[in-house]
């Protein structure tokens, strides 16, 4: 008796497990979030996160990648767990669990017309708009979590073209701490990760002297990565 009791009870409570992405570029300087219009009820028109329900026999990581392509176009996205959000009523629709999922990719001609073609947009994370849900809270909860990689993790890896400049690099830090950094003690703390190798090629897009091309060395970034080590700036 008790045990159809049981199974009727779980029938009718019935609720969801959802995947929302949360996606950081980096462009001109400027720290981005991706977002797209939401297409179905409830919001629907409205800004959100890229996110959908976890289908059955999918694990969550499978349906974070299914979900980045059928909204936004972008394939063999690497992201990572974030949090869960599980505040009962978080969502007016259903009882639904979120899990989000934070990633951090490069910007280029080549991403800028996939994302433009299925809709998504991007904006500065300085200039996140309204978004559904509590959608906001996670991309606030995702930059402190990348803030946090950035003191152990060389995030350039990530964000910046295979070749770059060390103020280009600087920008990218200024933007994940949200603070402006000294320049000569920014090329001094850099330099002295021995991480970044000086080719012979130089930027000139910002002045006829231009300035030094550097690259990651990923052999020796695979050694700290074994040892672990400080890399705050």
């Amino acid at each position: 008796m008790n045990s159809y009791i049981q199974k009727d009870k779980y029938q009718k409570d019935k609720f969801y497990v959802a995947v929302d992405c949360i996606i950081f570029g980096f462009n001109k300087g400027r720290l981005k979030l991706l977002v797209f219009n939401r297409k179905i009820d409830p919001f629907k028109g409205s800004l959100s996160l890229i996110g959908s329900f976890v289908n059955i026999g999918e694990s969550v990581p499978d349906a974070s990648e299914r979900i980045l392509e059928e909204f936004t176009g972008l394939k063999n996205i690497y992201t990572k767990e974030l949090k869960t959000y599980s505040t009962v009523d978080r969502d007016p629709a259903y009882r639904c669990i979120s899990v989000a999922q934070y990633a951090l990719i490069r910007i280029n001609n080549t991403i800028e017309q996939i994302v433009d073609d299925n809709g998504a947009k991007w904006f500065d994370v300085d200039e996140t708009p309204q978004l559904i849900l509590d959608h906001n809270q996670m991309a606030v909860d995702a930059l402190r979590r990348i803030e946090e990689m950035a003191r152990y993790k060389p995030i350039g890896f990530e964000l910046l073209p295979e070749k770059f400049t060390i103020p280009q690099l600087q920008k990218l830090y200024e933007a994940i701490y949200r603070r402006n950094l000294d320049p000569r003690n920014f090329r001094k703390k850099i330099l002295s990760f021995d991480l970044i190798i000086k080719l012979d090629e130089k930027d000139k897009t910002t002045s006829k002297k231009g300035a030094f091309l550097y690259k990651f060395d990923y052999q020796k970034y695979k050694k700290f990565q074994e040892s672990g080590y400080n890399f705050e700036i």
